[in-house]
């Protein structure tokens, strides 16, 4: 069942329905050149103009100012549905969705926002983010009227092909966070991303060498590194791992359907099965049936989890930590079984297939190297641990940029 059938809310059926099917026909695309764009491993700024050009970037902005005015379950939906094709473009697209949206809840002043969102809608702009807080490396000086950035980002996903970017820096002690667009001298990105899996996500360095930031562009006033943040600017977590979770779940949906097509038109019948087509194998049939049933309960819990922050984050100013807490702990439940399942379908997806499936040129491997390399971005276990605490404790997570 394609995701436009499932669409349960008429008032956003329509833009629901166009929205869905665009993402699918790129998903579609991206799977047919999914092998040559891994092994090239290139920047994906045609891909990228392909999202601009389908209406996918801004889904999730506000009706009034041209955006699609969608909630989370779909955006994250549109995630998984590209992932399918290329899971580095799904991950690109729900680092923006998080990065973009960042500001109608962490920027201290609602008009900075909407203004912020509204050049994003009227041109179209891709963001980004150097934010990696186990990397901080940014230095911020003031300079006359103004100030400089210096430091490097050792990761920065969407380094080439974002045109704004969210940064925090520490300055006099404090940490500073703005919004800056990527066309001022100063900003350097490196070809330097040489890892095993989301080869396309652009996800190398950055470096700033006297980059100019104005007092426009800062969306916080200074903060003491021990102050405590608003409960509503602290959902970026929560959201950005359900990014993580849908990406995973639509790479793994990709290998299976992969894998499904390869087995009804390549796969041989094993010599001693005694039938004639592979399709007909009942080990094959067993295991197909596993690896659905379980892909799509994780999908179930996903969309469920998303409903959950979407609501707790729909309480703007009033949600209490407790239900921010609660929200999260759905998402990482989400997040531990979604890694399990992934990882397991995108590596055993090549027993249904068989040996000649290994064949380089197929690309097959391409769909667990790009799960296996994100899902170490923060160990899974401390996921589970914080599920553990919450269930065994009563303890909601410590708020960080992982939790």
């Amino acid at each position: 069942m394609s995701d436009v059938q499932i669409l349960r809310n008429p008032r956003h059926e329509d833009e629901l329905v166009g929205l869905f099917a665009r993402a699918e026909n790129i998903a579609a695309d991206l799977t047919a050149r999914g092998a040559a764009l891994d092994a090239a491993g290139r920047p994906p700024l045609e891909e990228i103009q392909t999202l601009k050009m389908a209406g996918l970037l801004n889904a999730l902005h506000p009706k009034e100012i041209g955006g699609s005015g969608i909630d989370w379950v779909s955006a994250l939906r549109l995630v998984r549905i590209l992932s399918r094709g290329e899971s580095s473009i799904g991950q690109l697209l729900g680092y923006h969705y998080v990065n973009s949206q960042y500001i109608y809840w962490g920027a201290s002043d609602p008009a900075k926002a909407k203004a912020l969102g509204i050049e994003t809608v009227a041109r179209n702009l891709y963001w980004g983010a150097a934010v990696n807080p186990r990397d901080p490396g940014l230095v911020l000086s003031r300079k006359g009227d103004g100030y400089v950035l210096n430091g490097r980002k050792t990761f920065s996903t969407g380094a080439r092909v974002s045109d704004r970017i969210n940064v925090n820096a520490t300055i006099d002690g404090k940490i500073a966070n703005f919004v800056i667009p990527t066309d001022r001298p100063g900003y350097v990105t490196n070809d330097d991303w040489d890892n095993i899996g989301q080869r396309l996500s652009d996800s190398g360095s950055v470096e700033f060498h006297d980059f100019p930031v104005t007092r426009d562009d800062f969306i916080q006033p200074l903060a003491d590194p021990s102050d405590k943040p608003p409960v509503l600017a602290t959902f970026n977590t929560p959201l950005i791992q359900l990014v993580f979770v849908n990406f995973y779940l639509g790479t793994a949906e990709g290998a299976l359907s992969a894998a499904l097509d390869y087995v009804r038109t390549t796969t041989r019948p094993w010599v001693t099965s005694g039938i004639e087509r592979a399709s007909d194998d009942p080990y094959i049939l067993e295991r197909v049936g596993e690896y659905r049933s379980t892909l799509k309960a994780s999908v179930a819990l996903a969309d469920q989890a998303a409903g959950e922050v979407q609501d707790a984050l729909a309480r703007g100013k009033s949600v209490t930590e407790r239900q921010r807490g609660e929200a999260a702990i759905a998402a990482y439940e989400a997040k531990v079984y979604a890694t399990h399942v992934s990882l397991d379908i995108t590596s055993k997806v090549f027993e249904l297939m068989g040996a000649r499936a290994t064949a380089a040129h197929y690309g097959f491997d391409r769909y667990w190297r790009n799960v296996r390399t994100h899902t170490l971005h923060d160990p899974v276990f401390y996921k589970a641990r914080e599920v553990g605490e919450f269930a065994l404790n009563d303890r909601i997570p410590e708020v960080s940029l992982y939790s």
